[in-house]
């Protein structure tokens, strides 16, 4: 049977090879409660979860202060998520599979779920999860924001019970920055940081956010809605990318 060390050396190896930019490997233990109240058993069961991400492609989200622009809305919609929504699926199944093959249990968890039409919540948080993998911080926007590009990152999971070394999560690194809080057209942030012992509604308004892509949608001529204003904003990506 392979070792957890060269198992873990040949997904990092494979997710790379497939086109992710970050991979990495969260110790679940801590956060039980919270895996089990949005997936139920079926997700807490698993005492791992493997991360990978693909970075947002940074000259379409540079346009998104001209988000009701058809041309920039249609760009980020289909290169930031379905294509990438697509890319990370496929990633997640192929490293599922050397996972099985050797000998554990893979579940892949789709970049894009909503379980919960009402809250607006997936079955699993991929942002949570790469954060305990050590790959970034939950920033105010309730957005994963690596050190290197910040949020301009898409995220998929792989829940395992193979004895994978893990990483170790990193703090919060936000300061008294507000960017993203300031750039929300419908104030949806209130600008408290992370905390795990607190439900998301204490920093995020999901809704407020929900109505607002949906009013645009029926916007004449523009029939796509997106805003990604707190992607944009976050200095930790606009540095990561003149930098």
């Amino acid at each position: 049977m392979t070792s957890c060390t060269s198992l873990e050396q040949e997904l990092r190896h494979q997710a790379l090879d497939l086109g992710a930019d970050f991979c990495g490997v969260a110790d679940l233990s801590g956060a039980k409660e919270l895996i089990r109240h949005l997936g139920g058993d079926m997700m807490a069961q698993y005492p791992l979860s493997l991360s990978v991400g693909v970075a947002m492609p940074f000259a379409i989200v540079d346009q998104l202060p001209r988000h009701q622009d058809r041309a920039v809305a249609l760009a980020y919609s289909t290169h930031s998520y379905d294509i990438l929504n697509n890319r990370l699926d496929q990633i997640a199944s192929r490293l599922a599979g050397i996972v099985q093959s050797a000998g554990h249990r893979a579940f892949p968890v789709r970049a894009s779920q909503t379980a919960n039409e009402e809250k607006l919540q997936g079955l699993y948080s991929h942002k949570l999860a790469a954060h305990l993998a050590g790959l970034g911080w939950i920033g105010k926007s309730c957005l994963l924001i690596t050190p290197q590009i910040g949020p301009r990152v898409r995220w998929a999971s792989i829940l395992t019970d193979a004895p994978l070394p893990s990483g170790q999560a990193i703090e919060q690194r936000c300061g008294d920055c507000m960017d993203c809080v300031n750039a929300c057209p419908v104030e949806a942030f209130t600008g408290r940081n992370f905390r795990s012992d607190e439900p998301r509604e204490a920093r995020y308004d999901a809704l407020k956010c929900h109505k607002y892509l949906q009013r645009h949608e029926h916007t004449p001529g523009l029939d796509v809605s997106v805003c990604g204003m707190c992607v944009y904003a976050c200095p930790h990506g606009r540095d990561g990318v003149s930098g």
